[in-house]
């Protein structure tokens, strides 16, 4: 099958004025009369509020509004559970919390007032400690959380949000038996997703319509979210998405564009909100959750898994956010792509007072994987194997069943695994203080609704209108290469209007790994009904057959008759060639789950991507510090459309996972106060870090998957990194590091034991 890195090099149609710097973010929109947004932050983890006065900020010269909960509908809103306002009314429940928003003539008039707003707060017990949460005696953070609305599948009491598990067989009973037994419990810190630009928004009425700029990955969650919290409909609201400056997932779900909303309704003017960097880390309800992992799995001297025992507990944080899933997904990669005989996985998603957690690239999986992974070679030593041959001996393959009763269809793992190994080159002759380790992992397929259009203009040169979302992956800059060999067009033929939920259909936005699995799907559907109707009035003109005919080079001709063709240009001169389509959703499989609660869809793993890392290490003993030094990252994401762009987030995902495995980590304090929230003390990975790193691509028909055979790419690359690093660190201790980042203090103290 042809692929599109065979296809001529095209320019994206966002990279010169990215490279140049002329591109425009919304940090740099300045509207007329446009005011500046600031927030009063609750400052305390857990609070009641007594008493609101904002008379001081008001009285300050330039002060044009200030809002708070009284100013806006009492809605509450959330992902899967409604359990939050846009401004808190009578708690607190995280430092971040919004108590008043100031709109005034400067940021620094505007954060002026913020700290003129009075807030007296009675202070609350507060739960930092989510793995105390789940306790009979624990403080509620939500003691009104049965009067909340949610889904019926989460299994929700007192602080539990969301619980589930995976069973099968009799676990106890196959443990006694097994010949060899291991038991692990790892700890992780929760995760930033530090976008490189802050959150950005400028909201504009017009009449009782409201248009919002916004840094967000998701335009259509946000526009729902705004009509939601103000009471109005969501036709009377637009959402524009600017150049954005990267996500990492950290942009999905609605967020401040409610409450900037409201204070341009209440100013009468636009107003404008930018995030400081301290901000981005603390305010922001939205960062990898923070975990407990305990793993026990029994086999036999053969290698074969005979059971798996598994408790998790997630900190959801303050609130649910789109993160109410988190517990299934957790348990299905504690469950993992092994070959289980008898399970019992149980997972749980618990409020806390801490940061709210929602989906950061690969939500759970990195964590799990890191754990679950350092776990199988804990087995391989006790069963005296190589840790690769006991991966080789026990992950799923063409027909496996997983302990939900999914039957698995296209799995190459074994293949990934294989090569990562193959790349990465045998760990001989290595330095005492160097190893290599290895790590499997998959991550599901979304299949989700979207729409688009395409449309030729008199000139011949075309517009594809798409409500998909580009974050920077190259995902929707690849479109106008997919509709152009589609109908014998040129690349640059082809303009994108993208990101403006007036202009195209409703879409997920940019998570999930999707936009190639559906929302190109859309494109190429639309692409189909602009290709029909060329067919048919050149058909007409030339007078032959549609099936004789076929579009190239610019032109309709005949099959074997160059000579006798019409150019697409003065086809669409002489009429209307306008597509649209949607694409036929692909159907995810079926898994019965018998046994199991929490069903909330996530049971089966649709057209599961499948990856296999091996990372080279070498650790100083007497610092702890930890240098990667090679990666091979092989991967089965389907058909390869765009290998540039494909190769592009396996780096960005490797160097991502390095950063996890090693450096990134919020620290709260007793309070659930954050400690690093800059980038002085929150360590990223820089290009000046990253390693070798080496990629291959395994590509399968898998049933079910996207446009040409192709699956998600986006958030795979970080989900096994970690975990090679950490069996690569213990193969050079002799100790592993059961808490995540393995800092150099952990690496240390590790090999004190």
């Amino acid at each position: 099958m042809a692929t599109l890195e065979d296809a001529p090099t095209t320019v994206r149609s966002d990279g010169r004025e990215k490279v140049t710097g002329s591109g425009r973010y919304t940090a740099d929109l300045t509207l007329t009369g446009q005011l500046h947004a600031a927030f009063r932050y609750a400052d305390h983890p857990h609070a009641r509020i007594t008493r609101i006065d904002a008379t001081k900020a008001r009285a300050l010269p330039g002060v044009i509004a200030v809002v708070t909960h009284e100013d806006v509908p009492d809605v509450l809103y959330g992902g899967m559970v409604k359990d939050r306002r846009l401004f808190a009314r009578d708690t607190v429940r995280f430092e971040g919390d919004i108590v008043a928003g100031v709109a005034a003539l400067t940021p620094e008039l505007a954060r002026q007032a913020a700290a003129l707003v009075e807030v007296d707060l009675e202070p609350l017990p507060v739960v930092t400690d989510f793995e105390a949460a789940l306790d009979d005696s624990a403080t509620l953070v939500h003691p009104a959380w049965e009067s909340y609305e949610g889904d019926e599948e989460l299994g929700r009491h007192d602080n539990v949000l969301g619980f589930s598990t995976i069973v099968k067989g009799d676990t106890d009973a196959a443990l006694a038996a097994a010949d060899v037994v291991v038991r692990g419990r790892y700890v992780t810190d929760p995760v930033q997703g530090v976008p490189i630009e802050p959150r950005a928004i400028v909201a504009q009425w017009q009449g009782d319509r409201v248009t919002v700029w916004s840094s967000t990955q998701v335009p259509y969650a946000a526009r729902a979210g705004v009509a939601e919290t103000l009471g109005i409909p969501e036709a009377n609201v637009r959402v524009i998405v600017p150049l954005l400056g990267g996500g990492f997932g950290a942009k999905c779900d609605f967020h401040f564009e409610g409450h900037v909303a409201a204070l341009a309704r209440a100013a009468g003017r636009p107003v404008k909100l930018v995030f400081s960097r301290h901000e981005e880390f603390f305010a922001v309800g939205h960062r990898r959750e923070g975990m407990v992992i305990e793993l026990e799995t029994g086999a036999s001297h053969d290698g074969r898994i005979v059971a798996r025992k598994a408790r998790l507990v997630l900190d959801s944080g303050a609130y649910c956010g789109e993160g109410g899933f988190f517990a299934q997904m957790a348990a299905m990669h504690a469950h993992g792509p092994y070959e289980l005989e008898n399970v019992h996985i149980e997972s749980s998603l618990v409020y806390s007072n801490n940061q709210p957690s929602s989906s950061i690239r690969a939500p759970t999986a990195p964590q799990v994987c890191w754990a679950l992974e350092q776990h199988m070679d804990e087995l391989a030593e006790a069963l005296d194997l190589d840790p690769v041959e006991l991966r080789m001996r026990t992950l799923v393959e063409e027909g496996s069943v997983t302990a939900t009763g999914q039957v698995l269809e296209g799995i190459t793992i074994k293949d990934t695994l294989a090569k990562a190994v193959e790349l990465i080159g045998g760990g001989d002759g290595l330095a005492d203080d160097e190893a290599i380790g290895v790590a499997c992992g998959w991550w599901p397929c979304f299949s989700a609704n979207a729409g688009a259009y395409v449309k030729l203009n008199p000139d011949g040169t075309g517009t594809i209108v798409t409500g998909a979302q580009e974050n920077g992956t190259g995902a929707v800059m690849a479109m106008p290469r997919l509709v152009a060999e589609e109908l014998g067009m040129r690349a640059d033929d082809f303009s994108l209007l993208y990101q403006d939920t007036d202009a195209a259909p409703w879409d997920m936005g940019s998570c999930g790994s999707q936009t190639t699995f559906n929302s190109v799907r859309a494109v190429l559907a639309a692409t189909d009904d602009v290709r029909d109707q060329l067919l048919d009035a050149a058909s007409e003109q030339l007078e032959a057959a549609r099936d004789d005919l076929e579009l190239v080079g610019g032109s309709v001709r005949v099959k074997g008759s160059p000579d006798k063709a019409v150019t697409v240009a003065s086809l669409a001169a002489g009429g209307t060639f306008h597509g649209k389509g949607a694409g036929e959703l692909p159907e995810g499989p079926s898994a019965p789950a018998e046994g199991c609660v929490g069903r909330l869809g996530l049971e089966s793993f649709h057209a599961p991507q499948l990856i296999a890392h091996a990372a080279h290490v070498k650790v100083d003993r007497e610092t702890g510090v930890v240098r990667v030094l090679r990666v091979a990252a092989v991967h089965d994401c389907g058909r390869i459309l765009n290998r540039v762009g494909a190769d592009g987030q396996v780096y960005g995902g490797v160097v991502m996972g390095i950063g996890q495995a090693l450096t990134e980590g919020t620290q709260l304090d007793d309070h659930g106060r954050q400690r690093n929230p800059h980038l002085l003390d929150y360590k990223l990975v820089t290009a000046s870090d990253a390693p070798s790193i080496e990629i291959a691509w395994i590509e399968t028909d898998t049933p079910n998957a996207g446009p040409k055979g192709s699956k998600g790419v986006g958030e795979p690359p970080c989900v096994p990194t970690a975990g090679a690093i950490g069996n690569a660190i213990a193969k050079v201790l002799g100790e592993r590091v059961r808490a995540l980042p393995m800092t150099p203090e952990r690496v240390w103290d590790a090999q004190q034991k």
